[in-house]
């Protein structure tokens, strides 16, 4: 390349390059100032603009939140190109996007037309520093945060401190979408509805027929559910979650837990079918034994000595129900679980 083609050389604190040594470091070039360093109006703009963006954030936040007060779930509009989408989704994305969007943009400009841009180049160092490298440290800190105006221009400190505050507002109200607060949901089941005055019938899910202790032989499981529930119900998916039971019958004389027989009814024990590890149905049993296997993670239950843990995760026994047979000879329960069923939660009373 002919010499007259080469970039002029400027001023620097390197060395600048020569046919001896061309990787010579050519240095900074020398630091022209902004429009915003020498005109006090522009700088003024600037500032108002930043302000800007961070009370658009601030608006797109409320937006957030008054969008996923407001808008229908289930209510679907059509945007072009994106076609027919959730307008619930679509308000709760693009009020959050430009509430992170103008922070970030407002903070950027902030640095590009404000604080100061004078590059200070730092020699390498240990990784220790000095007593002097941390005095500089803490030098350069407060000099950069006199720099930025953080504390001599109000309106940016004001609004972004506004912006910063009500975006994680976002999240918190996300929280409530987790689901519908539990309240007492998951300390009761259907059986709770069953009193001595009242009982409600043990129905054979296979037969969908109320059970007698005639249906069962020693040695046999079987499953039931509460009378009144129907697989046609709406929310029998919920429902059967909690109030399915696992029938057993026992040889008296085999029954290891005194408490467990006396809930029990000549031999039959009524224990809770989910398991207390993750919540899975258990269905295996092996009757030489009494011991009941869930079949997601091997958690194994002694049904002849409470359902007591003796293998696996789970970290109580399956709750049992007190059972008994009404004036028809069927089987009925008489009060809901004495422990809530399924797995350990953090309301877990008992």
């Amino acid at each position: 390349m002919s010499e007259d083609k080469l970039p002029e050389p400027h001023g620097s604190a390197g060395e600048v390059a020569d046919h001896g040594n061309p990787f010579a470091d050519p240095g900074l070039p020398a630091h022209e100032p902004r429009r915003t360093d020498i005109d006090e109006r522009a700088a003024k703009r600037a500032e108002r603009q930043v302000s800007l963006m961070f009370v658009i954030s601030m608006i797109a936040t409320i937006g957030f939140i008054a969008s996923y007060v407001a808008i229908d779930p289930d209510r679907i509009v059509y945007i072009f190109p994106l076609g027919h989408v959730s307008a619930l989704n679509f308000a709760l994305g693009l009020t959050l996007g430009v509430a992170l969007f103008m922070i970030g943009a407002g903070a950027v400009h902030w640095a590009r037309t404000l604080m100061s841009d004078v590059e200070m180049p730092s020699e390498r160092h240990p990784i220790e520093a000095s007593d002097e490298v941390r005095n500089d440290v803490i030098e350069q800190f407060k000099t950069g945060a006199a720099e930025s105006g953080f504390g001599r221009r109000k309106m940016i400190r004001n609004t972004l401190i506004g912006s910063m505050a009500l975006v994680p507002l976002s999240g918190v109200v996300l929280l409530r979408d987790l689901g519908p607060l539990p309240e007492k949901k998951l300390q009761e089941t259907g059986w709770r509805e069953a009193t001595p005055a009242k009982p409600l019938a043990l129905v054979n899910m296979s037969t969908m027929q109320p059970m007698k202790p005639e249906d069962l032989v020693v040695g046999s499981l079987t499953f039931a559910m509460p009378e009144g529930l129907t697989t046609h119900d709406e929310d029998f998916q919920q429902r059967i979650a909690k109030d399915a039971l696992m029938l057993v019958r026992i040889a008296p004389e085999d029954i290891k837990d005194d408490k467990s027989k006396d809930l029990g009814f000549e031999g039959i024990l009524a224990y809770s079918k989910i398991c207390t590890h993750v919540g899975c149905p258990i269905s295996l049993y092996e009757q030489q034994t009494h011991h009941a296997l869930c079949p997601c993670h091997q958690s194994t239950f002694d049904l002849a000595d409470g359902a007591r843990v003796i293998f696996g995760p789970a970290g109580h026994p399956l709750p049992q129900l007190k059972i008994t047979t009404d004036d028809k000879g069927n089987l009925v329960a008489t009060g809901d679980f004495e422990k809530p069923v399924g797995p350990s939660f953090w309301e877990r009373a008992r």
